[in-house]
């Protein structure tokens, strides 16, 4: 067998090409069709532009994990939010999950809504997301969970995926006063929370598991490899991720895929990671809720038109200048209550909320 250049080439080029599909999946651009901004303003309010110039000074690249992680926790800890904190921790298949129940007076606890707050897989807990869930336990008179899932570094990737999971299957069972079924179940999450409410979706349809009655994603990371184009087209624009994906930029796309299947142990594309690759066909009713104006944009429209041509009940609701989950600037924006209306309503249209 004589082996010459050109077949060297070849080869070298068709596992490229394999290696370069294995790891961004298939093309997603067939899910780019446009959908009408639902509440479109002309430009950004003055709240908006405070909140940016807030995020312009504070979310900068550099800052250390601890710093950022003691920063983000800050949010929960510096105001009277008119609610009841309640430590617990969920446990399923040998799982131990700590985390938090929201209270609110009058609550009916068979209703419950299992939150999974964001914050790019390495910050967050249940305490820097309380803007959100108190905004949830008041308007919906639902109980609400948050698990303090395990982050990265110092855990892979797969823990956020299994305590999700392990959590999902607890809070079906188990209320704030102990075991009790629940007779409602909603499923939420913001960004990295996002990502991980809409892979649950997924999961508990093809395990079999009762599914959520109502699924709400808060500017959801859906494409683990990050192939939208607003990932780039609005940069300048998403002044909370600018810093976070900034360096990212920088590096060649593929470089970039290779660096996180090496950090993820799977493919950036696989399901667990990236829900927009599952088959959405039979989901719950589901809510995305996304501005234009950020660069995960991209991965919700094209995760709902996705979902609809599967025939998935899933709505997107899109508002124009905000920035990335702007619902948890609920004592600047006016629009964070907008959004917590929503979900509210959208709640009790699927008999969630009370």
């Amino acid at each position: 067998m004589i082996v010459t250049t050109t077949s060297i080439a070849a080869a070298a080029g068709g596992t490229y090409a394999l290696t370069r599909r294995y790891l961004r999946g298939e093309s997603l651009s067939k899910w780019d069709a446009d959908i009408p901004t639902t509440f479109e303003t002309p430009e950004p309010s003055k709240e908006m532009q405070g909140v940016n110039d807030y995020l312009a000074s504070t979310f900068t690249v550099g800052e250390s994990l601890d710093a950022k992680r003691e920063r983000f926790n800050s949010t929960g800890l510096t105001r009277d939010f008119g609610c009841t904190f309640k430590d617990d921790t969920a446990n399923f298949g040998g799982v131990s999950v700590p985390g938090e129940w929201t209270l609110v007076d009058g609550a009916d606890s068979s209703k419950r809504i299992l939150y999974l707050h964001g914050g790019a897989f390495t910050v967050g807990s249940p305490v820097s997301h309380r803007p959100v869930t108190s905004n949830l336990a008041k308007r919906t008179g639902c109980v609400v969970f948050t698990p303090d899932y395990r982050l990265m570094p110092e855990n892979p990737r797969t823990a956020s995926i299994e305590d999700s999971k392990a959590s999902y299957r607890w809070i079906l069972e188990n209320g704030p006063d102990g075991p009790a079924a629940a007779d409602k179940i909603a499923v939420g999450g913001d960004s990295a929370g996002g990502n991980l409410t809409l892979m649950l979706s997924n999961w508990a349809r093809d395990a079999g598991l009762r599914k959520p009655d109502a699924v709400v994603g808060i500017s959801p990371a859906t494409d683990g490899a990050a192939t939208g184009q607003t990932v780039r087209t609005n940069f300048e624009t998403d002044v909370m991720l600018k810093p976070l994906i900034g360096p990212m930029l920088k590096i060649p796309h593929d470089l970039l895929l290779l660096g996180m299947w090496r950090r993820l142990g799977m493919p950036p594309s696989a399901k667990q990671i990236s829900p927009i690759h599952d088959r959405l066909h039979d989901l719950p009713p589901t809510l995305i809720h996304v501005s234009t104006a950020e660069m995960l944009y991209d991965d919700a429209k094209r995760y709902t038109n996705k979902a609809q041509a599967a025939g998935s009940p899933v709505t997107l609701q899109s508002w124009s200048h905000m920035c990335h989950v702007w619902h948890i600037f609920d004592e600047m924006l006016p629009e964070a209550h907008h959004a917590f209306d929503e979900i509210a309503t959208f709640l009790k249209e699927h008999g969630v909320a009370k």
